[in-house]
């Protein structure tokens, strides 16, 4: 209900999201959707190839690798790549925090020591007010889209 009810823009800031692609078989045809629609949709990963993922690895110790996960959202991500309104980029500042916003929901999970995220807690807030709890996840996602680097410029080739 929250992608189907997000008019405006729908973000997914967790660090490997792979879980949404699994719980929501037609993901991908639901977005491209919203994005004809005039949704934006943004999405910020981790880097499956960098020194915090390789850490987050050994932290969790699992056979699903937190790159693997990272690989099953970049593969689904290819397959929307042509579609104007979606966008995706790299980040490993929010390894800790993921933040799922749409339009005036949000589904926000802290990371907690060496669990996988979701066997994390999950918050759902509304936006209610003008610089509340619900604005400043916004804001600390902004600042790290503003950092990121594009998905699809990074010098990686598509797995489509």
């Amino acid at each position: 209900i929250l992608i189907t009810g997000a008019a405006r823009e729908i973000t997914f800031a967790g660090y490997t999201s792979y879980f949404l692609w699994i719980e929501q078989p037609n993901l991908g045809a639901a977005l491209r959707r919203k994005a004809a629609q005039g949704c934006r949709i943004r999405f910020l990963i981790g880097d499956p190839d960098s020194e915090v993922t390789r850490q987050r690895e050994q932290a969790e110790g699992t056979s699903l690798t937190v790159s693997t996960r990272i690989a099953v959202t970049l593969e689904q991500l290819d397959r929307l790549r042509d579609v104007d309104g979606i966008e995706a980029r790299f980040s490993d500042r929010h390894i800790a925090l993921s933040v799922f916003a749409f339009d005036d929901d949000m589904i926000v999970t802290p990371h907690l020591a060496n669990l996988v995220g979701h066997n994390s807690p999950a918050f759902h807030f509304h936006r209610h007010q003008a610089d509340g709890v619900f604005d400043r996840f916004t804001m600390h996602v902004s600042a790290l889209w503003d950092e990121g680097r594009d998905v699809w410029s990074a010098n990686r080739p598509s797995r489509s």
